[in-house]
């Protein structure tokens, strides 16, 4: 026979020892409170537990697993409409051992095992009304900050229009003549006269000028050049006779070899 777990086992065998912890569980769920050896007490403690666990769920499936340990229908509704609603707010600790001495004739040590039907005291019940409080201001908190970072992000979204607005009426109002760089590419004449002209908005060059020039450097490239595909055009030339006239020279040569 295997040896128990909890201690030598109560009783001739283990369903005599079932039976004896399930009618001390019912008889405490009646009368609330009952005096047992410590041995039972300890023994009967996690059983009454575990039952007011599975009351406090208040579910049929929760019923038919008490109805297992406590036969008595009436001590079960007695157990979920009126034990399991009192520990609500207890969470564990469901009952209370009290040793009262020895017994006397056979001098075994008595207890007495009740259940803790008292109210949650005050300062727990306020510690929980605090820990609620802080969340509900972390919450709030959380919910303003997700706020504020929305409305920036679309006031970000919304800020480079403005400036768009106010340089229309910029540029309604000056009078004033647009600089030489900001000859359009649809202009008969570019920056350098009419064999000249700007790259496109994509950098392209447009169509029939393939000679390439840098305002920096004042050198231009034709398609033979071996840096012409590396070279950023600033202007584009209709031939290099034309950059040659707008005062650039040739990459690769300098103005004393010409």
């Amino acid at each position: 026979m295997p040896t128990p777990s909890k201690g030598p086992r109560l009783g001739g065998g283990p369903a005599h020892e079932r039976l004896l912890l399930a009618n001390l569980a019912t008889q405490l769920f009646e009368h609330h409170s009952i005096t047992t050896t410590e041995a039972k007490a300890k023994r009967v403690r996690p059983l009454a537990e575990r039952l007011i666990t599975f009351a406090k769920r208040g579910d049929l499936a929760a019923r038919r697993r008490v109805l297992t340990v406590v036969r008595d229908k009436s001590v079960v509704h007695e157990l979920f409409t009126e034990i399991a609603p009192a520990m609500a707010e207890r969470n564990g600790g469901y009952t209370r051992i009290t040793k009262i001495g020895n017994r006397k004739g056979d001098n075994a040590p008595m207890a007495v095992i009740e259940l803790v039907l008292e109210p949650v005291s005050a300062k727990q019940a306020t510690v929980r009304e605090a820990e609620a409080a802080t969340k509900r201001v972390a919450t709030a908190t959380s919910a303003k900050a997700e706020k504020a970072r929305t409305a920036e992000e679309t006031d970000k979204v919304a800020a480079p229009e403005a400036p768009a607005a106010e340089g229309a009426v910029v540029d309604a109002t000056d009078a004033e003549p647009p600089a030489s760089d900001t000859v359009s590419e649809d202009s008969e004449s570019g920056p350098y006269g009419p064999d000249s002209r700007l790259p496109l908005d994509d950098g392209e060059a447009p169509e029939g000028f393939l000679v390439k020039g840098n305002r920096d450097s004042m050198k231009y490239h034709t398609p033979a050049s071996p840096w012409y595909d590396k070279t950023v055009a600033e202007v584009y030339f209709r031939t290099a006779v034309a950059a040659e006239e707008a005062g650039f020279t040739e990459a690769g040569k300098s103005k004393d070899e010409d």
